[in-house]
């Protein structure tokens, strides 16, 4: 969707680049900060269309509801995932399962979040890997979840490379520099500290502006004395 492509969204994520690596096992939280921002995206901008869509929208809406409470409690994301039978008659494996088309495209996108906050990566990987988008924001999102969460299964490699997919994607000035960064932080971890250094320079020399830049300088720093520079 066009309007999709180009509409201007105040998302701005918080993802803290020195604790990344240092708070092992806590990465997601702060990958989802922002993330629950981007959803709705496509309801809003008419992402879902005709009869078999609205059916889907109406029956997501209460998955969705579960998904984003704040608690984020273990009850919640289960019924978000599986449904209850009861307000949630259908959960988003259902639904991604029973409609296909964009609804089905994008009730895979909630499901790999959901999965996520569940700490269920190897489900997660897989169900962000059936989405696919046009869009400007959400589809370099996604790849970056799937990067994450090969990162929190120790998968550097494959880390790596989806967040190299992330960077590369549509690059704009506010989001490509988390992308580079965490991509940056990977590559350390899978000991590929020359690229790294790469990283850390497309940081500096095409976002100086970037947020991510003090954290950057540092880490090059420190990726330089690695290697002996």
């Amino acid at each position: 969707d066009t309007n999709a492509e180009n509409a201007t969204l105040d998302l701005t994520p918080e993802f803290d680049t020195e604790g990344f690596l240092a708070k092992n096992g806590k990465i997601i939280l702060y990958a989802f900060l922002g993330i629950l921002a981007l959803i709705g995206i496509y309801i809003a901008y008419g992402y879902m269309q005709g009869n078999s869509n609205q059916e889907a929208q109406e029956a997501m809406f209460p998955a969705v509801y579960h998904l984003e409470k704040e608690d984020a409690k273990k009850e919640n994301l289960k019924t978000a995932i599986k449904g209850d039978g009861n307000n949630v008659k259908q959960g988003l494996e259902k639904i991604a399962s029973n409609y296909g088309g964009k609804a089905g495209n994008l009730a895979n996108f909630y499901l790999g979040v959901a999965y996520m906050k569940d700490a269920k990566y190897k489900e997660a990987i897989t169900t962000l890997q059936k989405f696919t988008t046009q869009d400007l924001l959400v589809q370099a999102r996604a790849l970056s979840l799937i990067g994450d969460a090969y990162m929190e299964l120790a998968n550097y490699p494959d880390a790596v490379r989806y967040y190299l997919k992330a960077t590369d994607y549509k690059s704009n000035k506010q989001f490509t520099p988390i992308y580079l960064m965490k991509l940056a932080l990977a590559q350390e971890k899978a000991n590929k500290l020359s690229e790294a250094l790469e990283s850390y320079d497309r940081i500096l020399d095409k976002y100086p502006q970037s947020t991510e830049t003090m954290n950057a300088k540092k880490h090059r720093a420190k990726v330089e004395a690695m290697l002996g520079k």
